[in-house]
């Protein structure tokens, strides 16, 4: 594989250990779901945990196979190492560095933002110059792009 997708070799190696010990406790726990028959309500119950935990293995596995892969973030228009400079409702600035997933920073000159965060959402197919809105725990909160700067080829 030739593209990062936007990880960082540290990502990159957490995510494909993730997938490894995932693929692995999910084939663990296929064989018993098939063969299992069901008996008394605390069985059923039992069974529908089981298969609910498969389930969500499932769908974490193919997300893991996406970001490795790059393609859950190609609807993306915002490419990660982006860096963005905002301007809060309170006049503070901050330069962030746009990232695919959270992962370990190399340099402290920029804070990260995740792609999938309700900021880094509210950015996408924005420009420098436009006032944006998100959400945050205390509620809606706008912010203004003064620069989004493109990763460095």
């Amino acid at each position: 594989m030739t593209s990062t997708g936007g990880l960082s070799p540290t990502a990159r190696a957490r995510l494909e250990e993730e997938l490894a010990q995932l693929r692995e406790q999910r084939n663990a726990a296929a064989p018993r779901l098939s063969e299992e028959s069901v008996g008394d309500s605390a069985d059923q119950a039992d069974m529908l945990e089981r298969a609910e935990a498969a389930a969500w293995m499932d769908r974490r596995i193919n997300e893991i196979v996406d970001m490795l892969s790059g393609a859950s973030r190609e609807e993306h228009a915002i490419p990660p190492g982006t860096t963005v400079t905002l301007r809060f409702d309170d006049g503070d600035e901050d330069t962030l560095r746009i990232v695919a997933i959270a992962e370990d920073v190399d340099d402290d000159s920029a804070s990260v933002l995740t792609l999938d965060s309700p900021l880094g959402r509210a950015i996408v197919d924005h420009q420098a110059g436009d006032t944006i809105t998100y959400r945050t725990p205390q509620g809606e909160a706008t912010a203004e792009i003064v620069e989004l700067k493109p990763p460095q080829a």
